[in-house]
């Protein structure tokens, strides 16, 4: 497929996905999940059977996760590194559960698992290479999945997701993003007007991470191999509900532009010294790249990524007619509101985010509050967890759908091609074929309207 195709000729019929309100979910401590392991849980709703592929620090934390939860069944584990696979099992084991059947020959034999394994999901934290993989494995063998980002790299692997979703009704999306913040709810409810401009960015110094032969080994050759925006899903995700995309708006060109590439060198060299050979191994990602993307409504997107460079966790911006929201490590949550704040001047925002707390998070107590192990933090569930598994047992699409998903992680190739076009615009697809204009906004899709 050329890579430049922004729409499909065959349109496959989207089925539409039920949206009901629901009572949330009891959770239980790990230990106590043997009781109620067979059977429907107390309180009603369906077991929920997951497999795991993927159970290194990510996906340990998200197991954790799962084995904290009511009626929440783990039969089945795939990994390459068999130390993480047979912790991974003995924790499901000491969880009260039955030892879960082990999938561990070789990089694909998450196929045997799609293939063989009776499961509502299969949750994916692998490489990036294997996100769309997986997912079209599950798909295919009647089973939905949830992935961590990004959930492609390519347009053609966008198109794929979108077309085996429509043709199979099973779904693949970034299920553990929330769209529940208070500051969404805040946007939602007008408080800073309309949304002119939004700043966010995967800025996080991972020059460690990328030459740890023990963590994700990996990383590094995509910073060898490709430049652009690598990891635009994490803040993409976060501003897709505030600027209405793919509900009502949608991204329709980009640009990117990337810096020269120097530090993965230097770290090398300092490290390793100047004779090792990531020393002078020629890295094509720049170290900071700066995308601009432009919505059909004529709001403004600037998405940053800089992995390379020391520096503190990167910040948000949210630029509305009534007012601007800040928010950055270091310096905390910040807001101006036009007539409001004192002029020219920013206040703290803590009032504001506790006064439009999202309504659906705002009673949400989890049962089991004991630290998550894994690649993660806090204690208890996550809301994100319980709100994938009541999804499940509704019987509908997670509250980050295929379309929104695919979205956030097709901005990587494009930028890519922007890149390499010297900056040049390239046109966005439209995933949804036009139907972002009649799409339900996030609020009814929750059912707050």
């Amino acid at each position: 497929m050329d890579n430049n195709n922004c729409n499909r000729r065959d349109f496959l019929k989207l089925s539409a996905a039920a949206v009901g309100g629901a009572a949330l979910t009891g959770m239980v401590e790990p230990g106590k999940a043997a009781a109620q392991s067979a059977g429907v849980p107390p309180g009603g709703g369906k077991t929920i059977r997951l497999g795991f592929v993927g159970v290194g620090d990510r996906g340990s934390y998200h197991l954790d996760c799962a084995l904290g939860m009511e009626g929440v069944e783990v039969p089945a584990l795939c990994d390459i590194n068999d130390s993480y696979l047979y912790r991974a099992k003995r924790w499901v084991e000491e969880a009260g559960q039955p030892s879960p059947r082990l999938y561990n020959r070789g990089k694909t034999d998450f196929k045997r698992l799609c293939e063989q394994e009776d499961l509502d999901c299969v949750i994916c934290s692998t490489s990036w290479k294997w996100h769309t993989p997986i997912c079209l494995a599950a798909m295919t063998n009647d089973k939905h999945a949830v992935s961590e980002v990004p959930l492609v790299q390519t347009l053609d692997e966008a198109w794929e997701l979108v077309e085996t979703y429509e043709k199979t009704e099973k779904w693949a999306t970034l299920g553990f993003k929330g769209i529940h913040s208070s500051l969404i709810n805040m946007v939602q409810q007008g408080l800073l007007g309309d949304i002119i401009h939004c700043e966010g960015g995967y800025i996080h110094d991972l020059r460690l991470v990328k030459f740890d032969p023990e963590r994700e080994p990996w990383r590094l050759q995509h910073s060898i191999d490709r430049n652009g925006n690598l990891y635009p899903a994490h803040p993409t995700c976060a501003l897709i509900p505030i600027m209405d995309i793919n509900h009502g708006d949608r991204f329709d060109y980009l640009v990117s532009m990337s810096s020269k590439a120097v530090m993965l060198n230097r770290y090398a060299a300092l490290f390793y010294g100047d004779e090792h050979p990531y020393a002078a191994t020629k890295m094509k990602q720049g170290d900071y790249n700066a995308t601009l993307l432009h919505t059909v409504d004529g709001k403004v997107y600037t998405l940053n990524f800089d992995t390379n460079t020391p520096h503190p966790r990167g910040f948000t911006r949210v630029q509305g007619t009534k007012g601007v929201y800040i928010r950055g490590r270091g310096i905390g949550s910040k807001i101006h509101l036009d007539g409001i704040s004192p002029s020219e001047q920013w206040e703290p925002a803590e009032k504001y985010l506790g006064q439009y707390r999202h309504p659906l998070a705002k009673n949400y107590k989890p049962k089991s509050t004991r630290t998550l192990r894994g690649h993660g933090s806090g204690r208890g569930t996550p809301f994100s967890w319980h709100r994938l598994v009541l999804a499940l047992r509704e019987n509908r699409i997670t509250d980050f759908d295929v379309y929104d998903s695919v979205t956030s992680s097709a901005i990587s190739p494009l930028t890519e091609m922007s890149v390499a076009q010297k900056s040049k615009p390239v046109d966005f697809p439209d995933f949804t074929r036009g139907k972002w204009e009649t799409r339900p906004t996030f609020e009814s899709l929750l059912g707050l309207l």
